[in-house]
This record gives C-alpha cells, sequence and structure tokens, in this order.
C-alpha cells in the first residue's frame, strides 16, 4: 500500500537554491485581495463570511447579510489596498497578488494600480469561500471559470494559483489542468518542489500561514505591530544565517488588505521592509520569478524507479536479497505502507527491518541460517550470492592462507555446533584479524545475546546493502 503524504522531502541536506547574484535568501510578499469575492448573500451565498476578519470567532449568518462583516471587508479594497499600495511600491518591493477573480472583477481601480506597479496577479480562485468537500468536477469547474474571469479582467491567463481554503484534491486538479507555472497550496517546505500526479508534474512553492498577517485574525494570533515585526525580523533572520551558511531558502510573507492594511499594522511592516532591504544577498522577488528560477536551475526529475513507486514484482525484484535469501521480507513490507519517506536507504531500512523486528523468533532464526558461514564451502565453492561474494571479497576472505582458512573452518563448526545457527557479522569495513577477533569473542556469549547481536548485524548488512542501492 503506499501512503501518499511526502514526510520527506529534501531531508536533512536541503538543496542549492542558487538564488541570483548569489543571494542566500529570496523573500516574497503576497497581497491577497479577496474582498469582495467573499461569501454574501449578494454573491448567491448561502451565508455571511465568517473567516478572517476584526470580529474573532464571528458566526456566518445563513440567510443573512452581516453588515459589520461587510464593512470590515469592503476597509480593505476601499483604504487597506491603496496604503499596502503606496508602501510596497515607494519601497520597491516586488509583489504577487492573489487575486480572486470576482474580487477584481467588482475592483478595476485596485487591479490597474496592481498592474501599473508591475505586479504579478496570480488567481486565488473564482470565490473566496471554502472548498472543503466540494466535488472534483465542481472544484475543476470554478478552477476553469476562475481562469476565464481572470483573463478577462487582467487581459492575461494567471501563471500561478492559491485557492487557500482549499480541497484535499485542489493541487492535482490543478496539475491535471496543466497550464500553471506553480500552484501555492501547500505549506510543506522552505522552498520549491516538484508534485506529481496522473502522468503530469507540477511545481509547487509553499506559502506561509505563521508569517501572515491572518495571525491577527486567530486566537493566540499577533496583538500588536510589534509581534508582527518581531516574528517576521525572526523567520528572516533565521533564515538568512541558514543561508549564508551555504543552504538558500524562501521566505514568504502574507498580507490581506483588510488586515496589514490597517495603520498599525502598516508601520510594523513597513519596518520589516526596511530592515530587510538593510541586508546584502536578499533576493526580494515575484513568486513568478521564483518559480521560472526554480525550473531552469531545478527541473523536475522523474521518480518513477523510487521504491514506494514499484510495483510489487519489481520491489521483491530489487530488494528480495537485502536480508539474505528471504525475499518474503520484502514482500510483506510492501504489502504495508510504504511512501516517499522510504524511498532511501535508511527510509526503504527502516520498513525492511520492521518487518524482521516484527516476525518470530522462528522466522528470524531461518533468516540467520540462510547467511552462509564466511569463507566456508559455499565460498569456496563460488555459490554465494552477489552481495556476500561482493562484501566477504572487500574484507579480503577470498585470500586466506591456509593457516587463517582453517581456523575460520574451526570457529564455524564451534559457533554453528554451539548456537545453531552462522556466525554473522557485517564484514564491509573490516580486515580479516577485525573479524576473527569478533568471532573469539562472541563465541563464549550465551545464546539469546547472540542471536540478538546476529540480528543487529543481519540489519547493518541489510543497511549497507541498501546504502549501495538508493540515496541515504
Amino acid at each position: 500500500m503506499r501512503y501518499p503524504r511526502d514526510l520527506q522531502g529534501y531531508g536533512e541536506f536541503t538543496p542549492g537554491a542558487v538564488w541570483p547574484d548569489d543571494a542566500c535568501i529570496a523573500v516574497q510578499f503576497v497581497v491577497n485581495y479577496e474582498e469582495g469575492g467573499e461569501n454574501c448573500v449578494l454573491h448567491g451565498d448561502s451565508a455571511s463570511e465568517a473567516f478572517l476578519s476584526e470580529i474573532v470567532g464571528v458566526q456566518a449568518w445563513p440567510a443573512q447579510r452581516h453588515w459589520n462583516m461587510e464593512s470590515i471587508y469592503e476597509y480593505g479594497a476601499r483604504a487597506g489596498f491603496w496604503r499596502l499600495h503606496r508602501l510596497l511600491t515607494e519601497r520597491q518591493v516586488p509583489v504577487t497578488v492573489y487575486g480572486v477573480a470576482s474580487a477584481m472583477k467588482r475592483s478595476p481601480a485596485q487591479v490597474d494600480a496592481m498592474q501599473k506597479a508591475g505586479w504579478e496577479i496570480a488567481s486565488h480562485g473564482l470565490k473566496w469561500i471554502e472548498h472543503k468537500g466540494m466535488d472534483p468536477d465542481e472544484e475543476r469547474r470554478q478552477i476553469a471559470e476562475a481562469i476565464r474571469l481572470h483573463e478577462i479582467v487582467t487581459g492575461e491567463r494567471p501563471r500561478g494559483w492559491y485557492t487557500g481554503r482549499c480541497s484535499e484534491n485542489t493541487v492535482d486538479l490543478v496539475t491535471e489542468e496543466g497550464g500553471f507555472a506553480y500552484v501555492s497550496d501547500s505549506y510543506a517546505d522552505d522552498l520549491p518542489y516538484w508534485h506529481e500526479h496522473a502522468g503530469r508534474h507540477q511545481l509547487v512553492i509553499p506559502y506561509t500561514l505563521d508569517a501572515n498577517d491572518m495571525r491577527f485574525a486567530t486566537v493566540q494570533g499577533f496583538n500588536s505591530g510589534d509581534q508582527f515585526f518581531s516574528y517576521l525580523k525572526d523567520t528572516f533572520d533565521m533564515l538568512y544565517a541558514e543561508g549564508m551558511a551555504g543552504a538558500p531558502k524562501m521566505m514568504s510573507i502574507g498580507l490581506h488588505c483588510r488586515l496589514a492594511g490597517r495603520p498599525g499594522r502598516a508601520a510594523a511592516l513597513a519596518r520589516f521592509i526596511d530592515y530587510v532591504k538593510s541586508h546584502e544577498k536578499v533576493w526580494i522577488a515575484r513568486r513568478i520569478d521564483i518559480a521560472d528560477h526554480w525550473a531552469r536551475a531545478h527541473p523536475f526529475q522523474p521518480k518513477k524507479d523510487s521504491p514506494s513507486r514499484l510495483t510489487a514484482d519489481e520491489f521483491v525484484a530489487r530488494f528480495g536479497g537485502v536480508f539474505e535469501h528471504s525475499d518474503w521480507i520484502a514482500r510483506r513490507a510492501f504489502a504495508e505502507e510504504l511512501g516517499p519517506a522510504n524511498d532511501t536507504a535508511t527510509g526503504l531500512h527502516a520498513a525492511l527491518t520492521a518487518v524482521f523486528r516484527t516476525a518470530s523468533e522462528a522466522k528470524r532464526l531461518g533468516v540467520l541460517n540462510a547467511h552462509p558461514d564466511l569463507a566456508g564451502k559455499l565460498a569456496q565453492a563460488k555459490r554465494l550470492t552477489e552481495s556476500s561474494t561482493s562484501e566477504q571479497t572487500s574484507a579480503g576472505l577470498n585470500a586466506l592462507t591456509d593457516t587463517e582458512r582453517a581456523r575460520f573452518t574451526d570457529l564455524n563448526s564451534r559457533y554453528v555446533k554451539t548456537f545453531g545457527f552462522p556466525f554473522i557479522i557485517a564484514v564491509r569495513g573490516l580486515a580479516k584479524n577485525d573479524i576473527l577477533a569478533a568471532f573469539e569473542r562472541r563465541i563464549g556469549n550465551d545464546r539469546q545475546t547472540e542471536f540478538d547481536t546476529a540480528c543487529r548485524q543481519v540489519e547493518r548488512i541489510a543497511l549497507l546493502r541498501l546504502t549501495h542501492m538508493l540515496p541515504g
């Protein structure tokens, strides 16, 4: 069973972002334009809006207009937008707008100002409504209508997409649509990444809900401009330091006209922009610029050979020998839960080892007995598996003197007679004398101690084999 969520991502070591002009951080400001596209009975909706406003904890009013809520959204269009517009243009900050198509249609002056400022206008959907539980065909229809209306209003097709109040299907539906340079309905990373669905690939530029003025409209969020500024500064400082240390990242800042457009919050935003601009090696960019750069610098690479993407037969054929002559372990691991986190040597080892560790003692004993003696008869007859041959050769066990071979033969015989399974040790990286010393030491163990030791060595052998087959 394939687990669809990707909890691995880039892992411990992120790829070099290589931002333009050797910048150590890419900073991106988003202005969400939603005013006039929110839930409202005037728009044919069943109830008033109840999301992201000064009225924390508000409930939707079925079949009624909510005058206070409407006027808060109106503030964003009438005053907040223009304050943000002045602040950002005066400081020459590149901006991406997440524009709700129906909202922009009701705000021609604001759209004109966005375009004159050179701001990117990405699609924020048809209406600013909840998509949870929406039928996929209906959401697909709304995506198409949002594109159509966006092009009518702006004169251009949007190249970026962010629904925001999305469904579990949104990113896949946008990927299927195929016409977007990026989608931002993700908060999963500090860098862009590629998403695959139904034979297509789509660049994802993650967005943010923490470095976002929406925290002014949530319980235990920001209470003052100072808190907003402090959080943005700390975020920037951490990412900037990581970039200076050789691991550049991206920082997104989310703004709403009715929230950050209020005077006390706009002042904090202005201080933050000035702080960012006081640093060198900072690339302030629109999201479309980041998308185009990433597509060139880090083009999509298919992952069709990743373990979690193989068929059962392909998986067993490739990894069935990781545990010596015990392909049942690979079969059981495949039948359980495999996902992107298992596409590395460490990740797949964890999945295979879990099967081994939870097997009965009799099954684990069978795995131990599937291993050959070291420098034994099978090795002399050249009947070892390819992996075992390589491992024993790396330790020089294929080039023993007569005295050494006799010593190994004696120890093998005594060990099997004592414990009922062959001596097992991960020989890669060890010399003959290291192996013989371990042999002499471990032969004095009690059976349970040695059984446990042998099982750990089997697991280590499996890991060493996987590291030659997969990335870490």
